[in-house]
């Protein structure tokens, strides 16, 4: 396997392309402003380039704050996680002091309010009305987005919510809902899946490294359940091609989330990279789905630091830009 290169002209080119893409979208870009702006198309050579809006999780993180970052990068196709249910409004859940050595006491009584806080966000889901997310689905349409998969995480959920994640995801006009792999999630959520005729996805980790792991038991509980490959986990975990796995699995993916990594037995290993300067194998990625025209969307899952002087938007903009340039 080679290591994925780009020459100095083609990435000047993608920096300067990444800048004056960020100059286009004003600070304070509401889509509720009337402002006109392109629409936004990250489908390159037949390939869905997208992102995890879990990538702007340390930026400010209402609806219309995402879509002014979305419009940066150009993206047109999103898996919306997290702040889709903050931005309308859930109860918090309570926080674990960090670095802080707790008594007996204290664990008992966040314990307490952890429930108390679990309760109040199973009755604000069940309360809350579909229009809520058919209007947030507007407001991403509006301005050239789909919501192509939502992340609600639900396998720990009550039956009732399991329901209403997938209500919303329908709202929303998802093909379906991600969760973390766990042997819970994918024995429980293909039923609803399969009930709203739709799909559960199940997004991997370092799992894949551990001896004896297969991917095969997913899809024996329900025909409804699909992987959701992340392909920079999968190679900084394990050094080997996600090729081989996307060729084996890929009528039953959906997605991949891509990121840069270094391989296990680099140093140091399995970190996060920015594009180009890791392991992962983007490219070959990138062109087995050019070639084959298989329907699997590519989404960034942004995880490596964020250079002095940018942010999340900034960077998700480069890494679609880089994934452009291997494209066209």
């Amino acid at each position: 396997m080679e290591k994925q290169t780009i020459s100095r002209r083609k990435f000047l080119g993608t920096a300067a392309t990444a800048v004056a893409a960020i100059a286009v979208i004003p600070a304070g870009y509401s889509c509720a402003s009337g402002n006109k702006q392109k629409k936004p198309n990250s489908k390159v050579a037949g390939v869905q380039l997208g992102c995890t809006t879990y990538s702007y999780r340390g930026m400010p993180h209402k609806v219309e704050d995402v879509i002014g970052y979305l419009l940066i990068a150009g993206i047109n196709s999103i898996e919306l996680r997290l702040v889709a249910e903050e931005d309308l409004g859930i109860p918090a859940m309570p926080q674990r002091p960090r670095g802080v050595q707790m008594t007996d006491q204290e664990k008992a009584d966040l314990a307490k309010a952890m429930d108390t806080a679990r309760e109040a966000q199973r009755q604000w889901r069940l309360s809350l009305p579909m229009s809520k997310y058919e209007e947030m689905r507007k407001k991403f349409n509006n301005a050239g987005i789909d919501v192509h998969i939502a992340k609600f995480a639900p396998s720990s959920w009550s039956d009732e919510e399991i329901d209403y994640a997938y209500t919303a995801a329908k709202a929303l006009g998802t093909i379906g809902i991600t969760d973390e792999y766990s042997e819970t999630a994918i024995q429980r959520l293909g039923k609803f899946a399969e009930k709203h005729k739709s799909l559960a996805m199940y997004h991997t980790h370092g799992q894949p490294a551990e001896p004896g792991f297969s991917f095969d038991p997913i899809f024996t509980y329900s025909p409804a359940n699909m992987l959701n490959l992340d392909a920079g986990h999968y190679y900084g975990a394990t050094g080997l091609h996600p090729n081989d796995i996307i060729i084996k699995y890929h009528d039953k993916m959906r997605s991949i989330h891509i990121k840069d990594k270094t391989g296990p037995k680099s140093t140091p290993a399995g970190a996060n990279m920015p594009f180009g300067k890791g392991e992962t194998p983007i490219a070959d990625i990138l062109l087995l789905l050019k070639k084959e025209k298989w329907p699997i969307s590519v989404d960034i899952e942004l995880e490596y630091p964020i250079p002095d002087g940018s942010d999340a938007a900034k960077e998700v903009a480069k890494c679609v830009e880089y994934m452009r340039n291997i494209l066209e």
